[in-house]
Protein backbone atom coordinates (compact mmCIF):
# COMPACT_ATOMS: atom_id res chain seq x y z
CA UNK A 1 0.00 0.00 0.00
CA UNK A 2 2.58 2.36 1.02
CA UNK A 3 4.36 1.70 -2.31
CA UNK A 4 1.81 2.36 -4.20
CA UNK A 5 0.62 5.77 -2.36
CA UNK A 6 3.79 6.88 -2.63
CA UNK A 7 3.75 8.76 -5.75
CA UNK A 8 0.06 10.41 -4.82
CA UNK A 9 -1.28 13.20 -2.18
CA UNK A 10 -3.85 12.17 -1.81
CA UNK A 11 -6.16 8.90 -0.30
CA UNK A 12 -9.83 8.48 0.75
CA UNK A 13 -11.71 7.76 3.46
CA UNK A 14 -12.21 4.36 2.23
CA UNK A 15 -8.71 3.49 1.88
CA UNK A 16 -7.57 4.73 4.83
CA UNK A 17 -10.10 2.16 6.79
CA UNK A 18 -7.91 -0.50 5.63
CA UNK A 19 -5.44 0.66 8.29
CA UNK A 20 -7.26 0.04 11.36
CA UNK A 21 -5.71 -3.26 13.02
CA UNK A 22 -2.87 -2.51 15.56
CA UNK A 23 -0.19 -4.00 13.12
CA UNK A 24 -1.30 -1.09 10.66
CA UNK A 25 -3.07 1.65 12.73
CA UNK A 26 -3.11 5.02 10.94
CA UNK A 27 -5.70 7.96 11.76
CA UNK A 28 -6.40 11.30 10.00
CA UNK A 29 -6.37 14.65 11.72
CA UNK A 30 -7.69 18.01 10.52
CA UNK A 31 -7.36 16.30 7.14
CA UNK A 32 -3.50 14.55 7.28
CA UNK A 33 -2.85 10.75 7.65
CA UNK A 34 -0.67 9.64 10.51
CA UNK A 35 0.43 6.38 11.04
CA UNK A 36 0.38 5.61 14.60
CA UNK A 37 1.10 1.70 14.98
CA UNK A 38 4.67 2.19 16.71
CA UNK A 39 3.00 4.96 19.12
CA UNK A 40 -0.03 2.39 20.20
CA UNK A 41 1.77 1.18 23.38
CA UNK A 42 3.07 4.53 24.04
CA UNK A 43 0.16 6.66 23.94
CA UNK A 44 -0.77 8.47 27.79
CA UNK A 45 -4.34 7.70 26.83
CA UNK A 46 -3.42 4.03 26.07
CA UNK A 47 -3.95 1.76 23.10
CA UNK A 48 -8.03 1.70 23.31
CA UNK A 49 -9.05 5.52 22.07
CA UNK A 50 -6.79 5.10 19.31
CA UNK A 51 -8.06 1.20 18.16
CA UNK A 52 -11.44 2.15 18.87
CA UNK A 53 -10.91 5.07 16.36
CA UNK A 54 -8.99 3.23 14.16
CA UNK A 55 -8.79 4.23 10.16
CA UNK A 56 -10.83 7.74 10.33
CA UNK A 57 -10.56 11.15 10.71
CA UNK A 58 -10.14 11.96 14.28
CA UNK A 59 -9.73 15.51 14.84
CA UNK A 60 -12.95 16.34 17.29
CA UNK A 61 -11.65 13.50 19.76
CA UNK A 62 -8.49 14.94 19.40
CA UNK A 63 -8.89 18.32 20.06
CA UNK A 64 -11.54 17.60 22.72
CA UNK A 65 -8.75 15.49 24.66
CA UNK A 66 -5.33 16.51 24.06
CA UNK A 67 -3.26 20.41 24.75
CA UNK A 68 -1.88 22.77 22.70
CA UNK A 69 2.29 20.38 23.45
CA UNK A 70 0.50 17.35 21.72
CA UNK A 71 0.10 18.70 18.00
CA UNK A 72 3.64 19.39 18.18
CA UNK A 73 4.73 15.44 18.44
CA UNK A 74 2.36 14.74 15.21
CA UNK A 75 4.88 15.50 12.58
CA UNK A 76 6.98 12.04 13.11
CA UNK A 77 4.21 10.59 12.50
CA UNK A 78 2.85 11.88 9.33
CA UNK A 79 2.64 9.90 6.58
CA UNK A 80 2.71 12.58 3.61
CA UNK A 81 -0.76 11.89 2.38
CA UNK A 82 -3.86 13.71 3.02
CA UNK A 83 -7.24 12.77 3.17
CA UNK A 84 -9.25 14.01 -0.69
CA UNK A 85 -12.53 13.69 0.91
CA UNK A 86 -11.76 15.32 4.36
CA UNK A 87 -14.77 17.79 5.70
CA UNK A 88 -15.81 19.14 8.65
CA UNK A 89 -19.52 19.68 9.45
CA UNK A 90 -20.86 22.84 10.58
CA UNK A 91 -20.84 21.80 14.51
CA UNK A 92 -17.76 20.67 14.13
CA UNK A 93 -16.34 24.09 13.26
CA UNK A 94 -18.16 25.83 16.02
CA UNK A 95 -16.90 23.38 18.49
CA UNK A 96 -13.16 24.07 17.24
CA UNK A 97 -13.92 27.22 17.58
CA UNK A 98 -14.83 26.78 21.17
CA UNK A 99 -12.10 24.90 21.94
CA UNK A 100 -9.83 27.58 20.76
CA UNK A 101 -11.59 30.60 22.16
CA UNK A 102 -11.12 28.57 25.64
CA UNK A 103 -7.70 28.01 25.36
CA UNK A 104 -6.84 31.64 24.45
CA UNK A 105 -8.92 32.43 27.59
CA UNK A 106 -6.83 30.22 29.71
CA UNK A 107 -9.68 28.32 30.90
CA UNK A 108 -7.79 24.86 30.40
CA UNK A 109 -4.88 26.19 32.47
CA UNK A 110 -6.78 28.11 35.14
CA UNK A 111 -7.78 26.03 37.95
CA UNK A 112 -9.13 28.25 40.72
CA UNK A 113 -8.87 26.83 44.36
CA UNK A 114 -11.22 23.92 44.41
CA UNK A 115 -8.31 21.49 44.44
CA UNK A 116 -7.12 23.29 47.90
CA UNK A 117 -10.42 22.97 49.00
CA UNK A 118 -11.15 19.20 48.29
CA UNK A 119 -7.63 18.13 49.62
CA UNK A 120 -8.21 19.95 53.10
CA UNK A 121 -12.25 18.33 53.11
CA UNK A 122 -10.86 15.27 52.59
CA UNK A 123 -8.13 15.88 55.15
CA UNK A 124 -10.63 16.48 58.28
CA UNK A 125 -13.00 14.01 56.63
CA UNK A 126 -10.33 11.43 57.18
CA UNK A 127 -8.81 12.34 60.50
CA UNK A 128 -12.73 12.68 61.75
CA UNK A 129 -13.52 9.37 60.85
CA UNK A 130 -10.09 7.98 62.37
CA UNK A 131 -10.95 9.77 65.50
CA UNK A 132 -14.41 8.44 65.86
CA UNK A 133 -13.23 4.69 65.45
CA UNK A 134 -10.18 5.12 67.81
CA UNK A 135 -11.49 7.89 70.24
CA UNK A 136 -14.82 6.88 70.97
CA UNK A 137 -16.88 4.07 72.24
CA UNK A 138 -20.04 4.83 71.26
CA UNK A 139 -21.72 2.49 68.74
CA UNK A 140 -23.08 5.54 66.79
CA UNK A 141 -19.93 7.44 66.34
CA UNK A 142 -18.61 4.66 64.67
CA UNK A 143 -21.65 4.39 62.85
CA UNK A 144 -20.85 7.60 61.44
CA UNK A 145 -17.33 7.39 61.35
CA UNK A 146 -18.21 4.51 58.30
CA UNK A 147 -20.34 7.00 56.84
CA UNK A 148 -17.57 9.83 57.20
CA UNK A 149 -15.10 7.27 55.26
CA UNK A 150 -17.65 6.74 52.84
CA UNK A 151 -17.67 10.50 51.90
CA UNK A 152 -14.28 10.47 51.79
CA UNK A 153 -13.92 8.00 48.95
CA UNK A 154 -16.40 10.36 46.88
CA UNK A 155 -14.57 13.39 47.52
CA UNK A 156 -10.92 11.45 46.82
CA UNK A 157 -12.67 10.13 43.95
CA UNK A 158 -13.35 13.29 42.40
CA UNK A 159 -9.77 14.08 42.76
CA UNK A 160 -8.74 11.04 41.22
CA UNK A 161 -11.05 11.97 38.09
CA UNK A 162 -10.11 15.14 37.16
CA UNK A 163 -6.38 14.24 37.65
CA UNK A 164 -6.69 11.61 35.37
CA UNK A 165 -7.76 14.48 32.88
CA UNK A 166 -5.30 17.63 33.22
CA UNK A 167 -2.97 18.35 35.77
CA UNK A 168 -5.06 19.34 38.89
CA UNK A 169 -1.37 20.27 40.89
CA UNK A 170 1.20 22.66 39.18
CA UNK A 171 3.26 19.57 38.02
CA UNK A 172 3.16 16.29 36.60
CA UNK A 173 4.90 14.40 39.12
CA UNK A 174 2.68 16.22 41.40
CA UNK A 175 -0.16 15.16 39.88
CA UNK A 176 0.99 11.65 39.59
CA UNK A 177 0.88 11.75 43.19
CA UNK A 178 -1.80 13.06 43.54
CA UNK A 179 -3.51 10.44 42.22
CA UNK A 180 -1.96 7.45 43.45
CA UNK A 181 -2.61 8.89 46.72
CA UNK A 182 -6.04 9.77 46.05
CA UNK A 183 -6.84 6.74 43.91
CA UNK A 184 -4.70 3.38 45.06
CA UNK A 185 -3.85 4.29 48.98
CA UNK A 186 -7.12 6.30 49.69
CA UNK A 187 -9.52 4.09 47.94
CA UNK A 188 -7.79 0.96 46.73
CA UNK A 189 -9.03 1.61 43.56
CA UNK A 190 -6.20 1.44 40.90
CA UNK A 191 -5.49 5.22 38.83
CA UNK A 192 -4.56 3.29 35.84
CA UNK A 193 -7.39 0.73 36.00
CA UNK A 194 -9.78 3.64 35.95
CA UNK A 195 -7.66 5.73 33.28
CA UNK A 196 -8.36 2.60 31.25
CA UNK A 197 -11.71 2.17 31.63
CA UNK A 198 -12.91 6.24 31.88
CA UNK A 199 -10.90 6.92 28.34
CA UNK A 200 -12.43 4.06 26.88
CA UNK A 201 -16.06 5.38 27.72
CA UNK A 202 -15.13 9.00 26.94
CA UNK A 203 -14.26 8.31 23.24
CA UNK A 204 -17.25 5.86 23.00
CA UNK A 205 -19.84 7.17 24.81
CA UNK A 206 -22.68 5.37 25.43
CA UNK A 207 -21.73 2.18 22.73
CA UNK A 208 -23.37 -0.84 24.15
CA UNK A 209 -20.39 -2.87 22.56
CA UNK A 210 -17.51 -0.24 23.07
CA UNK A 211 -18.32 1.63 26.06
CA UNK A 212 -17.35 -0.53 29.17
CA UNK A 213 -19.60 1.39 31.43
CA UNK A 214 -22.88 0.39 30.18
CA UNK A 215 -21.61 -2.95 29.95
CA UNK A 216 -22.73 -4.56 33.17
CA UNK A 217 -24.30 -8.16 32.24
CA UNK A 218 -25.52 -10.09 33.94
CA UNK A 219 -26.95 -7.75 36.51
CA UNK A 220 -28.07 -5.19 34.72
CA UNK A 221 -28.66 -4.21 30.97
CA UNK A 222 -30.23 -0.58 29.92
CA UNK A 223 -31.50 -1.84 26.55
CA UNK A 224 -33.40 -4.86 25.08
CA UNK A 225 -30.24 -4.72 22.27
CA UNK A 226 -27.87 -6.34 24.96
CA UNK A 227 -30.02 -9.62 24.81
CA UNK A 228 -28.39 -10.71 21.42
CA UNK A 229 -25.22 -11.43 23.59
CA UNK A 230 -23.01 -8.62 22.21
CA UNK A 231 -19.00 -8.72 21.88
CA UNK A 232 -17.46 -6.19 24.64
CA UNK A 233 -14.41 -4.65 22.70
CA UNK A 234 -13.06 -3.40 25.88
CA UNK A 235 -13.38 -6.49 27.84
CA UNK A 236 -12.71 -8.72 24.75
CA UNK A 237 -15.30 -11.56 25.19
CA UNK A 238 -19.03 -12.05 24.72
CA UNK A 239 -21.97 -10.69 27.38
CA UNK A 240 -23.94 -13.63 27.43
CA UNK A 241 -27.57 -12.67 27.76
CA UNK A 242 -27.86 -16.33 29.25
CA UNK A 243 -30.55 -17.53 31.26
CA UNK A 244 -29.27 -16.42 34.37
CA UNK A 245 -29.21 -12.88 33.09
CA UNK A 246 -32.53 -13.06 32.21
CA UNK A 247 -33.39 -13.61 35.54
CA UNK A 248 -31.37 -10.62 36.92
CA UNK A 249 -31.98 -7.98 34.26
CA UNK A 250 -35.90 -9.00 34.86
CA UNK A 251 -35.60 -7.02 38.40
CA UNK A 252 -32.62 -4.88 37.76
CA UNK A 253 -34.92 -2.26 39.14
CA UNK A 254 -35.71 -3.34 42.19
CA UNK A 255 -32.03 -4.32 42.68
CA UNK A 256 -30.44 -1.39 40.98
CA UNK A 257 -30.05 0.59 44.36
CA UNK A 258 -28.92 -2.24 46.52
CA UNK A 259 -26.66 -3.09 43.63
CA UNK A 260 -25.05 0.37 43.93
CA UNK A 261 -24.73 -0.18 47.46
CA UNK A 262 -21.65 -2.43 47.18
CA UNK A 263 -20.57 -1.79 43.69
CA UNK A 264 -16.99 -0.84 44.86
CA UNK A 265 -16.56 -4.37 45.69
CA UNK A 266 -16.65 -4.64 41.42
CA UNK A 267 -14.03 -1.80 41.20
CA UNK A 268 -11.30 -3.48 43.93
CA UNK A 269 -11.86 -6.95 42.01
CA UNK A 270 -11.57 -4.98 38.43
CA UNK A 271 -8.29 -2.98 39.27
CA UNK A 272 -6.39 -6.04 41.08
CA UNK A 273 -7.34 -7.98 37.94
CA UNK A 274 -5.65 -5.47 35.70
CA UNK A 275 -2.88 -5.11 38.07
CA UNK A 276 -1.93 -8.68 37.76
CA UNK A 277 -2.82 -9.34 34.62
CA UNK A 278 -0.60 -9.32 31.84
CA UNK A 279 -1.99 -6.22 29.50
CA UNK A 280 0.49 -2.90 29.80
CA UNK A 281 -0.16 -1.01 32.82
CA UNK A 282 1.80 2.24 33.04
CA UNK A 283 3.75 2.22 36.31
CA UNK A 284 2.56 -1.16 37.39
CA UNK A 285 4.84 -1.42 40.51
CA UNK A 286 3.46 2.06 41.95
CA UNK A 287 -0.43 1.02 41.47
CA UNK A 288 0.26 -1.89 43.05
CA UNK A 289 2.19 -0.87 46.13
CA UNK A 290 -0.18 1.97 46.12
CA UNK A 291 -3.54 -0.74 46.60
CA UNK A 292 -1.31 -2.46 48.96
CA UNK A 293 -1.35 0.54 51.27
CA UNK A 294 -5.25 1.13 51.17
CA UNK A 295 -5.71 -3.07 51.98
CA UNK A 296 -2.82 -2.69 55.16
CA UNK A 297 -4.40 1.35 56.40
CA UNK A 298 -8.04 0.16 56.27
CA UNK A 299 -8.21 -3.01 57.73
CA UNK A 300 -5.83 -2.18 60.56
CA UNK A 301 -8.05 1.18 61.28
CA UNK A 302 -11.51 -1.44 61.14
CA UNK A 303 -9.52 -3.73 64.21
CA UNK A 304 -9.64 -0.83 66.74
CA UNK A 305 -13.71 -1.13 66.38
CA UNK A 306 -14.78 -3.59 69.66
CA UNK A 307 -16.01 -6.31 67.84
CA UNK A 308 -17.08 -7.83 64.79
CA UNK A 309 -20.56 -6.74 64.63
CA UNK A 310 -19.23 -3.15 64.93
CA UNK A 311 -16.59 -3.64 61.67
CA UNK A 312 -19.44 -5.22 59.50
CA UNK A 313 -21.32 -2.02 59.63
CA UNK A 314 -18.43 0.72 59.81
CA UNK A 315 -17.47 -1.41 56.32
CA UNK A 316 -21.34 -1.23 55.26
CA UNK A 317 -21.51 2.14 56.00
CA UNK A 318 -18.72 3.36 54.35
CA UNK A 319 -19.85 1.75 50.98
CA UNK A 320 -23.60 2.35 51.37
CA UNK A 321 -22.43 5.98 51.26
CA UNK A 322 -19.88 5.70 48.61
CA UNK A 323 -22.83 3.78 46.61
CA UNK A 324 -23.77 7.30 45.86
CA UNK A 325 -21.36 7.94 43.71
CA UNK A 326 -22.08 4.71 41.87
CA UNK A 327 -25.56 5.73 41.17
CA UNK A 328 -24.12 9.11 40.09
CA UNK A 329 -22.40 7.46 37.25
CA UNK A 330 -25.52 5.84 35.83
CA UNK A 331 -27.46 8.55 35.64
CA UNK A 332 -25.95 10.38 33.73
CA UNK A 333 -25.86 7.73 30.38
CA UNK A 334 -27.97 4.89 31.62
CA UNK A 335 -31.26 6.95 30.49
CA UNK A 336 -29.77 8.26 27.82
CA UNK A 337 -29.66 7.13 24.06
CA UNK A 338 -27.37 4.44 23.30
CA UNK A 339 -25.98 2.76 19.65
CA UNK A 340 -23.93 -0.35 18.88
CA UNK A 341 -21.13 -0.30 16.95
CA UNK A 342 -17.64 1.65 16.64
CA UNK A 343 -17.43 5.07 17.59
CA UNK A 344 -17.19 7.28 14.59
CA UNK A 345 -15.10 10.22 14.32
CA UNK A 346 -17.14 12.08 12.19
CA UNK A 347 -19.84 12.49 14.67
CA UNK A 348 -18.05 12.90 17.73
CA UNK A 349 -19.51 15.77 19.01
CA UNK A 350 -23.24 14.70 18.28
CA UNK A 351 -22.51 10.95 19.83
CA UNK A 352 -21.56 12.90 23.11
CA UNK A 353 -24.45 15.07 23.35
CA UNK A 354 -26.80 12.30 22.88
CA UNK A 355 -25.08 10.22 25.48
CA UNK A 356 -24.84 12.28 28.42
CA UNK A 357 -27.25 14.27 30.91
CA UNK A 358 -27.02 17.10 32.57
CA UNK A 359 -27.96 17.01 36.43
CA UNK A 360 -29.21 20.51 37.20
CA UNK A 361 -28.64 21.56 40.99
CA UNK A 362 -28.00 24.91 43.08
CA UNK A 363 -24.09 25.99 42.81
CA UNK A 364 -23.61 25.12 46.68
CA UNK A 365 -24.20 21.28 45.60
CA UNK A 366 -21.22 21.51 43.54
CA UNK A 367 -18.37 19.97 45.63
CA UNK A 368 -21.12 16.89 46.46
CA UNK A 369 -21.25 16.27 42.33
CA UNK A 370 -17.96 16.91 42.42
CA UNK A 371 -18.36 18.97 38.65
CA UNK A 372 -20.27 15.60 37.00
CA UNK A 373 -23.52 17.09 37.50
CA UNK A 374 -22.55 18.97 34.04
CA UNK A 375 -21.81 15.73 32.27
CA UNK A 376 -22.76 17.28 28.60
CA UNK A 377 -19.76 19.72 29.20
CA UNK A 378 -17.22 17.67 30.87
CA UNK A 379 -18.16 15.01 27.49
CA UNK A 380 -17.17 18.04 25.42
CA UNK A 381 -14.24 19.99 26.93
CA UNK A 382 -12.82 16.75 29.25
CA UNK A 383 -9.36 18.92 29.92
CA UNK A 384 -11.43 21.79 30.98
CA UNK A 385 -11.45 22.37 35.30
CA UNK A 386 -14.40 21.54 37.12
CA UNK A 387 -14.57 25.08 38.06
CA UNK A 388 -15.33 26.09 35.02
CA UNK A 389 -17.85 24.03 33.63
CA UNK A 390 -21.04 25.92 35.39
CA UNK A 391 -20.09 28.62 33.35
CA UNK A 392 -19.80 27.82 29.94
CA UNK A 393 -23.34 25.78 30.21
CA UNK A 394 -25.01 28.62 28.04
CA UNK A 395 -22.47 28.35 25.74
CA UNK A 396 -22.78 24.82 25.25
CA UNK A 397 -26.89 24.90 25.23
CA UNK A 398 -26.71 27.74 22.80
CA UNK A 399 -24.26 25.90 20.13
CA UNK A 400 -26.91 22.54 21.11
CA UNK A 401 -29.68 24.87 20.00
CA UNK A 402 -27.98 26.40 16.98
CA UNK A 403 -27.56 22.98 15.28
CA UNK A 404 -30.94 20.83 16.56
CA UNK A 405 -28.81 19.05 18.92
CA UNK A 406 -30.38 16.86 22.25
CA UNK A 407 -29.27 18.91 25.63
CA UNK A 408 -30.76 16.92 28.66
CA UNK A 409 -30.50 18.49 32.06
CA UNK A 410 -32.81 17.39 35.17
CA UNK A 411 -33.16 17.60 38.76
CA UNK A 412 -31.42 14.75 40.76
CA UNK A 413 -34.98 13.51 41.56
CA UNK A 414 -35.98 13.32 37.88
CA UNK A 415 -32.75 11.43 37.08
CA UNK A 416 -33.24 9.10 39.60
CA UNK A 417 -36.82 8.52 38.18
CA UNK A 418 -35.42 8.20 34.25
CA UNK A 419 -32.36 5.88 35.39
CA UNK A 420 -34.95 3.52 37.22
CA UNK A 421 -37.76 3.59 34.10
CA UNK A 422 -35.25 3.09 31.54
CA UNK A 423 -34.04 -0.56 34.14
CA UNK A 424 -38.04 -1.08 34.58
CA UNK A 425 -38.50 -1.28 30.81
CA UNK A 426 -35.38 -3.52 29.43
CA UNK A 427 -36.78 -5.66 32.95
CA UNK A 428 -40.10 -6.02 30.94
CA UNK A 429 -38.52 -6.66 27.91
CA UNK A 430 -36.53 -9.43 29.65
CA UNK A 431 -39.95 -11.10 31.68
CA UNK A 432 -41.65 -10.88 27.96
CA UNK A 433 -38.47 -12.67 26.24
CA UNK A 434 -38.32 -15.13 29.41
CA UNK A 435 -42.32 -15.96 29.15
CA UNK A 436 -42.16 -16.76 25.48
CA UNK A 437 -39.51 -18.60 25.63
CA UNK A 438 -41.25 -20.92 27.79
CA UNK A 439 -44.18 -21.06 25.45
CA UNK A 440 -41.68 -22.07 23.19
CA UNK A 441 -41.42 -25.04 24.96
CA UNK A 442 -44.25 -26.02 25.96
CA UNK A 443 -45.38 -25.86 22.26
CA UNK A 444 -42.41 -27.86 20.92
CA UNK A 445 -43.62 -30.61 24.09
CA UNK A 446 -46.67 -30.40 22.64
CA UNK A 447 -45.83 -30.58 19.14
CA UNK A 448 -42.69 -33.45 19.09
CA UNK A 449 -43.22 -36.16 17.35
CA UNK A 450 -41.70 -39.62 17.26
Amino acid sequence: MVMETEQRKYLSSEELKKHKVPSDLWISIQGKVYDVTTWVKDHPGGEIPLLDLAGQDVTDAFVAHHPAPAWKLLDRFFVGYHLSDYQTSEVSKDYRRLVAEFTKLGFFEEKGHGVLFSFCFMFALFFTSVYLVVGATNLWAHLAAGGIMGFLWIQSGWIGHDSGHYNVMLNPNLNRLAQIVTGNCLTGISIAWWKRTHNAHHIACNSLDFDPDLQHIPLFAVSSKLFNSLTSYFYERTMTFDSIARFMVSYQHLTFYPVMCFARLNLFAQSIVLLLSKKKVPSRWQEIVGVIVFWIWYPYLISFLPNWGERAMFVVASFVVTGLQHVQFCLSHFSSSVYVGQPQGNDWFEKQTMGTLDISCSPWMDWFHGGLQFQVEHHLFPRLPRCHLRRIVPIVKELCKKHKLQYSSVSFMEANRMTVATLRNAALQARNLENLAARNLVWEALNTHG
